[in-house]
């Protein structure tokens, strides 16, 4: 029988306001993420720019916070000038990134009008790669500026009179990296003097704007935490947000390293803050640089040989790969593959929901968070249809229920120390010590006088009884356990099974005294509801 764990949460006791934006989504046309889910002007439902309404329909009802588009590595080579105006007259481009070809046919309007007709705000990615200073700078008169100059005018003729009123602008896509175009791994100091004047520029067109600045890639660069250092160094009073991508990997059923990653991310997010916080000081500078995390995630992957001397944390020479027989593919939106994630929903749900359950623990300093496969986690599609996974109902927990403030979580329960491991040569973990099976965060918002804990069991064996006290708010009363689990870790939904795992309200617990006795299912999610008493 497992030992009790014990959950406490106090009104004394805050972290920070939580950001919506921390819920948030990232798109990138690799793929038929682009041609195929977003696009199709064969599908029976799409529109009149060839946009799917199933999937349009699906995200709108999401509330879906923001979506980070149109890429990742795509942009450091995309021309955006020549993806505006008639189709007919548009450039096709070859996207070495990801050896595909750019018809174009989603361009720089069509991104941001998909995004108007979802309901969500777009946030812009430059590229720093093969852009130029001009282009930029020009992207944000055309996106943003009312009208009267060259590039407002020619939004207003290719059909938008409005500006987009873009907030938000990515200075370049993982440009530390050797394998991203125009890459800066070689000379941070000259990526933040660019970004510095880049920022500078881009603000005098549009003042209401903000500008993120690229962290190191990951965890595993040989340059990290410096790199970044050395660029906020050159660029802190200008930028706003330090761009932050992490993906987590664990080998074949080991899921005590797939649900205990968001312990890296922490190590990763502690270290970002503790280096900003550092340039700041330096720079005798009151302004807090904050965090986006724009790029996230968790999988599965087997290990692989390893090549002693190859280089512990080579990333590198891990992506200069030069192949004279790799095609070049043209991705025809009517002809999508099927492809989903590998293996049932509730571990992949599980992983994702850890993830930013580590983001809420720091929604003092994390405000934006783009989950990769976060369109297909609130909207999961195939050629045909679209339907709802497993991670749509804790994405939508998130959304609807981790709102005003995030407050400290105190956790005692049972622990797992976790081996350090290498999935490669570049994606090596060190171990981590008294992990708790049971992990938590919880969001106070005040104004709707509601309390909400979220709590994950770990455990892929053990049911855990908890005890949830909230004794310091007082006339709070429980309202609802809300239950997402399944014994069969293979199971999935489906369009034909769309309900084969969906939540349930576990009527099990009792309260009482402030304190709420339950229990969480062996790899569950879980989220506890309390309101303050009417008067």
């Amino acid at each position: 029988m497992a030992e009790t764990a014990k959950i406490t949460v106090h009104p004394s006791f805050k972290i920070g306001e939580i950001s919506p934006r921390l819920f948030s989504t990232f798109l990138e046309p690799i793929g038929s993420m682009v041609n195929g889910t977003m696009y199709n002007p064969k599908h029976p439902t799409a529109d009149e720019q060839g946009f799917r309404t199933d999937f349009i329909n699906g995200l709108k009802g999401t509330g879906m916070p923001a979506c980070r588009l149109p890429g990742g590595n795509f942009v450091s080579a995309w021309q955006w000038k020549d993806s505006i105006g008639p189709k007919d007259q548009r450039k096709v481009h070859l996207d070495p990134a990801w050896y595909q070809f750019i018809p174009n046919d989603v361009g720089h309007d069509e991104y941001l009008q998909w995004a108007e007709k979802v309901g969500t705000e777009p946030l812009y990615t430059v590229n720093c790669g093969t852009g130029t200073f001009q282009d930029a700078m020009d992207l944000v008169e055309y996106t943003n500026f009312e009208g009267g100059s060259y590039w407002s005018d020619l939004r207003k003729k290719n059909g938008h009179e409005k500006p987009y009123g873009v907030k938000t602008w990515y200075l370049g896509n993982e440009m530390d990296g050797p394998w991203q175009l125009g890459s800066w791994d070689k000379d941070p100091r000259g990526y933040g003097v660019r970004c510095n004047e880049l920022s500078k520029a881009m603000k005098w067109i549009d003042a209401s704007i903000e500008t993120a600045v690229c962290a190191s890639s990951a965890l595993f660069m040989d340059h990290y935490p410096t790199w970044e250092e050395t660029v906020l160094q050159e660029c802190y009073e200008t930028v706003d947000y330090l761009s932050m991508h992490h993906y987590h990997s664990a080998p074949p059923g080991d899921w005590k390293a797939l649900l205990g990653g968001s312990a890296y991310y922490e190590d990763f997010i502690n270290t970002e803050i503790a280096m900003c916080d550092l340039v700041g000081a330096k720079c005798r500078s009151p302004k807090k640089i904050m965090l986006s995390f724009d790029e996230y995630g968790a999988m599965v992957r087997p290990n692989s040989p390893l090549h002693p001397g190859y280089g512990y944390h080579n990333m590198a020479r891990a992506h200069y790969r030069f192949d004279p027989k790799r095609p070049y593919i043209l991705h025809d939106p009517d002809k999508m593959p099927d492809r989903q994630f590998p293996g049932g929903d509730i571990l992949h749900m599980l992983s994702m929901v850890s993830i930013q359950l580590a983001f809420l623990r720091h929604a003092d300093r994390v405000k934006i968070g783009c989950m990769t496969g976060g369109l297909g986690a609130l909207c999961a599609s195939n050629h045909d249809h679209v339907w709802r996974s497993a991670s749509h109902y804790a994405f939508m927990d998130l959304i609807n229920f981790a709102k005003g403030t995030s407050m400290q979580t105190d956790i005692q329960s049972e622990t797992y120390d976790l081996p350090g491991y290498a999935i490669d040569d570049t994606s090596q973990y060190t171990g981590k010590e008294g992990l708790t099976f049971i992990d938590s965060a919880t969001a106070w918002d005040e104004d709707a006088q509601e309390l909400t804990v979220f709590v994950i069991n770990r455990n892929e064996d053990a049911e855990y009884p908890i005890e949830l006290d909230v004794r310091g708010f007082e006339e709070y009363n429980f309202v609802k356990h809300i239950e997402l689990c399944d014994q069969d870790l293979d199971a999935k939904n489906s369009f034909e099974e769309p309900d084969r795992i969906k939540p349930v309200e576990n009527l099990g617990g009792s309260f009482a005294g402030g304190i709420l006795s339950a229990h969480v299912k062996p790899l569950s999610w879980n989220v506890f509801r309390f309101e303050k008493k009417k008067a």
